[in-house]
């Protein structure tokens, strides 16, 4: 309805007390996005918001703050990262498919933290992998695809679906030369293998890492390590897969065994590889596109869950490369 300043104003109902509280978010800052997003004004008031403000802005912030009160409704706390993702998925009408990210909580980490996928693309990667033996996803930087993999692992492991996780990536240096640094092989790669680590770290703490390490039970290495062998019963997870060579993603699928599953994870716009050479999961995107049990993701900017400027950063390189073109 109009305000008698000529101003449009939507009431919405929200029940009760610590829906309000979990809703506005520590100092009303969730509110204040919506506020700024769409230059409405935003009142509480006896269990009712107030939102003033030309028809059409009340009109988009009254259903975004719809379908975070859903959210709320359904036990899931409200934070920046999804309250900015609710404006993505409202460009397009879709702000109530946020709901559908309630309540799935892949594992917890080593410290209670549950995991769960943050969006629409995240959830539709983490079905994937739970439905097929083989799933590649692809997408730019932040995006959870190496995280959400992991914590799928450690979920199989803790469930006895598999016996071994088996976390790998291609050496290939990024600009930097890592050959004359002190130490043998293995201390030579592991700054490759870091984020891998910090990945299982975070799920598992250190110390039953480690326990695992010892028994066999997990295993991160190089990707030269996998040829010649046979992975049965395990959860192989091939990260940074962009800087395979077409010979070497090759050899990685062909590792496959009985009880195994397989994420293929990278970033075709992150290739590494040396001029001239072609990157295996280029390659592999179109060779396995119609082979059944072989599932292929893809990301975009809206599936990044880092901080909000990682996101502009993508889409300000995607429009200068355009350009460039």
């Amino acid at each position: 309805m109009f305000s008698g300043d000529g101003m449009f104003e939507e009431k919405i109902n929200i029940g009760r007390a610590n829906q309000t509280v979990d809703l506005f978010g520590s100092l009303d800052g969730n509110i204040r996005l919506v506020e700024q997003q769409y230059r409405v004004e935003i009142v509480c008031r006896d269990g009712e918001l107030k939102i003033s403000g030309d028809p059409e802005d009340v009109e988009k912030a009254s259903r975004v703050v719809r379908s975070l009160i859903a959210l709320v409704n359904r036990g899931e706390a409200v934070n920046e990262q999804n309250v900015r993702y609710c404006f993505e998925l409202a460009k397009d009408g879709n702000e109530r498919k946020i709901e559908a990210l309630a309540g799935d909580c892949i594992c917890l980490t080593a410290k209670g933290k549950p995991v769960k996928p943050k969006t629409l693309g995240q959830k539709h990667y983490c079905t994937a992998i739970q439905s097929n033996t083989v799933t590649i996803g692809v997408g730019p930087a932040g995006t959870g695809k190496t995280y959400l993999a992991v914590a799928l692992a450690v979920k199989a492991f803790r469930a006895q679906e598999v016996n071994r996780i088996i976390l790998t990536r291609p050496a290939v240096e990024a600009g930097e030369k890592l050959g004359f640094l002190p130490g043998d092989l293995q201390q030579k790669v592991d700054p490759y293998l870091r984020p891998l680590y910090d990945a299982l770290f975070e799920m598992l703490g250190a110390e039953t890492y480690q326990k695992y390490v010892e028994r066999g039970s997990i295993e991160v290495a190089p990707l030269a390590y996998m040829r010649g062998r046979t992975l049965d019963d395990s959860f192989i997870i091939l990260d940074e897969a962009q800087n395979t060579t077409p010979e070497q993603m090759k050899m990685f699928l062909t590792r496959l065994g009985f009880g195994s599953k397989m994420v293929i994870t990278g970033d075709v716009t992150q290739i590494d590889l040396p001029d001239g050479k072609r990157s295996g999961l280029k390659d592999v995107l179109h060779i396995l596109k119609d082979v059944e049990d072989i599932a292929q993701i893809r990301f975009t900017e809206k599936d990044v869950v880092r901080h909000r400027l990682v996101q502009d950063i993508i889409k300000a390189y995607e429009k200068y490369e355009e350009a460039g073109r």
